[in-house]
C-alpha cells in the first residue's frame, strides 16, 4: 500500500525533468496514483518529459488564460479517470518587466498577465476540476514565500502574495464539498522558472548559508514529498494552510 494509492491526481506545470511537478508525478505514481498531466504551449515536450515517468500519463492541453480550455477541462480529464482526489497547481508565470529590480516601471498589462497566470487561475483551476471531485479531495498549489519584499522578485512576489490569500479563500469555499486547500512554499531552486528571474543568483548565494537544516538548489523532492503528504489522507483536518520547504529559512531573522 502506497501513501496515494488509488488516488487520481491531475498535475499541471511539468515542463523539465527538474520541476517540482516532474518529482510530484514520479513519486506519486509510486505510492500508487494514477496521475494525468496537463500542458501548455510545446505539448509534444510536455509528452516526451512525461515518457520518462515510471508509468507515461496522459497529457492533456491548458492554457489558464483560455476559457474554453477551462469549461472542457472536466470532460477531458474525465476521458482518463473516472475522477479526481487532488490536483497540483504548479503554474506561474510573469512577463520579464515584471522582474529584476524593474517593480516601479512595470506596466499594469504586464503586471494583469502575471495575476492572471500566477494568481487567479488557482481558483480557476479548482473550479474546473469542481465536478470530477464529488467525493472531495484535496487541492495543493507550489508557493514562495510572500511575507517579505525578495530582491529582484518584484510583481511576482504580489502574485504569490495573492495566491496566498485565494488558497484561504479557497479553503473556505471549497471545505463544504469536502475539498482541502493548502500551499507549499518552496525555497529556491534551479528549475526552468527561476532561470527565467533576472538575478536569481542573489537567492542561490545567500540561501543555503541562511536555511538551519541546508539547502540543496537543486533537489525538488522535498517540495515534492510535501505534496504528496497534503495530497493524501494524512493531512485530514488541515486546510489554508502553508507548509515551508526552505530548509528554515522563512522563520529565521534577517
Amino acid at each position: 500500500m502506497g501513501l496515494l494509492d488509488g488516488k487520481r491526481l491531475l498535475v499541471t506545470g511539468v515542463l523539465t525533468d527538474s520541476s517540482i511537478a516532474f518529482n510530484v508525478a514520479r513519486l506519486a505514481q509510486e505510492e500508487g496514483a494514477q496521475v494525468v498531466l496537463t500542458g501548455f504551449g510545446r505539448l509534444s515536450l510536455v509528452e516526451r518529459i512525461a515518457k520518462r515517468l515510471p508509468e507515461p500519463p496522459p497529457v492533456i492541453e491548458l492554457d489558464v488564460q483560455n476559457t474554453e480550455h477551462l469549461d472542457t477541462l472536466a470532460d477531458r480529464v474525465g476521458a482518463h479517470v473516472d475522477g479526481l482526489d487532488g490536483v497540483v497547481h504548479s503554474i506561474g508565470f510573469a512577463p520579464q518587466t515584471c522582474l529584476g529590480g524593474n517593480f516601479l516601471n512595470t506596466s499594469w498589462e504586464d503586471v494583469s498577465t502575471a495575476l492572471h497566470v500566477s494568481t487567479f487561475s488557482f481558483k480557476s483551476l479548482a473550479v474546473a476540476c469542481l465536478p470530477l471531485m464529488k467525493e472531495g479531495g484535496a487541492v495543493v498549489g507550489l508557493d514562495f514565500d510572500a511575507t517579505k519584499a525578495w530582491p529582484v522578485y518584484d510583481w511576482m512576489g504580489v502574485a504569490k502574495a495573492g495566491l496566498e490569500s485565494a488558497s484561504r479563500y479557497l479553503a473556505r469555499d471549497l471545505g463544504r464539498h469536502g475539498i482541502r486547500v493548502n500551499l507549499v512554499a518552496a525555497g529556491p531552486l534551479r528549475t526552468m522558472a527561476a532561470k527565467s528571474i533576472p538575478g536569481f543568483q542573489e537567492f542561490e548565494e545567500s540561501w543555503p548559508a541562511k536555511a538551519p537544516l541546508g539547502w540543496d538548489l537543486a533537489d525538488t523532492a522535498p517540495a515534492a514529498k510535501a505534496c504528496l503528504a497534503l495530497l493524501s489522507d494524512w493531512f485530514p483536518a488541515t486546510t489554508g494552510e502553508i507548509v515551508h520547504v526552505d530548509g528554515g529559512v522563512h522563520a529565521m531573522g534577517a
